[in-house]
């Protein structure tokens, strides 16, 4: 008789210094399924993850894997067992090609040598079973992000699994690209695979699982199957008590010109003709699919990308941002994306990610103060309610969520006129944004200028004043949240396709 559940972890307890990150923790998958896993950052869905994995070593408790105990002591060991992970930050290797990286370690052999046509005979087989458009011999740091988190999935499919495990996938896609994956999970699901799937995207979660479990302060607070609950039941699960509005409510109005930007274009032609005005205490959407080239406006506007014609003008002046410090010295600060890559110093304290930026306001006759450092860490750690045992805890401990908390916090000391935010909620639970979307709205309040660029819908409605469209590279529509929808952004978004 086949066992009801692919996998059972109980009681599952893991410590770090200061810190109990699962307390008896549990979760049972069933062959078949798609389970979510919900909680807010800090709430021990990734170590949880990270212990079936082998990166992390349980305390105590028990893994079964179709019966049968187990207990791996890396992820080498739990991929020869079909367990396979899908991480939110991607560790890929950017010079290499999308073949390399999906068989790294792994290469066929022909008489002792690399068989290169198995390669690509076993690639294209995976990409074609997905439905998937990637040149296998593209250098796979010129993919976009939603790309590169298709060849993991590739990656993680190839090793036959049983267990696969994505934990924010969808955080980089556009609609079209979700609806992609979840035919995917849909065809993984009735291959008896069991899907255990980590997002805060509560829609997704509704469309796409079977079951869901939630988890709170390292425990596990309820599963059930996803017929028996609502959103609302997981929202009041995940944070302990009962949620209003997603969205908090704008108290300014934009009113006078901060920032001008006429007929703006990147010098390696990746957008051109981008005008815009941005307001004191505006906040601009700008939306697009992915290759819209958003994140290149953004980066051309902060000094990382060369800046072809036209003109960018603060108050009124004509400035030249061709470097990020000249840049942040005219007053502008910016949120990556790619948060792991080149937001933080991952084996840096959490103080040194969050001062980094403004050290010079910490120097006292040439030393720096280790009390006015401390003082302004522990500031911001409070105010953006970052979940960390001290402010000298190394960042990388810390969950997705609170490692954004602090980048956007770090910017926030240095007291921007224009604060540009690429994906700034991205892999961050409903709590954490809420509070996100306040620290926006009061800078606002403070008649800054806030340019966010975001994925989710939804998002741009709930805070923007306005939105920007851009598609292929081009600008196509400037819309009002209010007199528009999102079938219209999609049509202005698909313009130049």
């Amino acid at each position: 008789m086949a066992n009801e559940y692919l996998l059972e972890m109980t009681d599952i307890t893991k410590s770090f210094p200061g810190v109990m990150a699962l307390d008896k923790a549990h979760l049972r998958i069933r062959p078949g399924t798609v389970h979510a896993l919900m909680g807010e950052n800090g709430a021990g869905k990734s170590t949880l993850m990270k212990c079936l994995f082998g990166i992390y070593h349980k305390d105590s408790g028990t893994i079964h894997l179709d019966g049968e105990e187990v207990s791996f002591t890396d992820s080498a060991m739990a991929l020869q067992h079909h367990v396979s992970m899908v991480h939110q930050e991607l560790n890929q290797v950017p010079n290499q090609t999308v073949i390399e990286n999906m068989w790294l370690g792994r290469y066929p052999t022909r008489y002792g040598i690399i068989d290169h046509k198995q390669l690509v005979k076993d690639t294209q087989a995976i990409f074609q079973s997905l439905d998937l458009n990637i040149n296998p011999n593209a250098k796979v740091g010129t993919l976009q992000v939603a790309q590169k988190q298709m060849v993991e999935i590739a990656k993680a499919i190839s090793y036959h699994s049983k267990i696969l495990v994505l934990d924010e996938p969808t955080s980089s896609l556009t609609e079209k690209e979700v609806e992609h994956l979840f035919s995917i999970l849909e065809t993984l699901k009735k291959q008896q695979m069991g899907i255990i799937f980590i997002t805060h995207r509560m829609e997704e979660v509704m469309a796409i699982s079977d079951d869901v479990t939630v988890m709170r302060d390292g425990k596990t607070v309820i599963t059930a199957s996803i017929k028996e609950i609502t959103q609302n039941d997981i929202i009041r699960y995940m944070v302990g008590r009962e949620i209003g509005e997603r969205y908090p409510q704008k108290k300014v109005q934009p009113h006078g010109s901060l920032l001008k930007v006429e007929n703006l274009s990147s010098k390696h032609p990746a957008f051109e003709g981008v005008s815009f005005e941005l307001k004191e205490g505006e906040i601009l959407g700008i939306s697009g699919l992915v290759g819209s080239k958003r994140t290149e406006l953004l980066e051309a506007l902060f000094g990382c990308r060369q800046v072809g014609t036209g003109t960018i003008s603060l108050r009124g002046k004509e400035i030249k941002n061709r470097t990020p410090l000249e840049a942040m010295q005219n007053g502008f600060a910016m949120v990556t994306e790619e948060r792991r890559s080149n937001g933080i110093y991952a084996h840096m304290s959490v103080e040194f990610n969050i001062l980094i930026s403004n050290l010079n306001k910490y120097t006292r006759r040439g030393l720096l103060s280790n009390k006015l450092m401390a003082k302004d860490a522990n500031n911001v750690i409070q105010s953006m309610n970052i979940k960390t045992p001290s402010y000298k805890t190394p960042i990388a401990t810390l969950s997705g969520g609170n490692q954004q908390k602090a980048i956007i916090g770090r910017w926030l000391l240095l007291g921007p006129d224009v604060l540009l935010l690429d994906e700034p909620t991205r892999g961050i639970d409903i709590g954490a944004k809420y509070e996100i979307y306040k620290l926006i709205n009061a800078l606002a309040e403070q008649g800054k200028g806030i340019i966010v660029v975001s994925s989710e819908m939804p998002e741009l409605f709930g805070i923007c004043d306005r939105l920007l469209v851009m598609s292929n590279g081009r600008q196509s529509a400037i819309l009002y949240p209010e007199q528009t929808d999102q079938v219209e952004v999609m049509e202005a978004a698909a313009k130049y396709v």
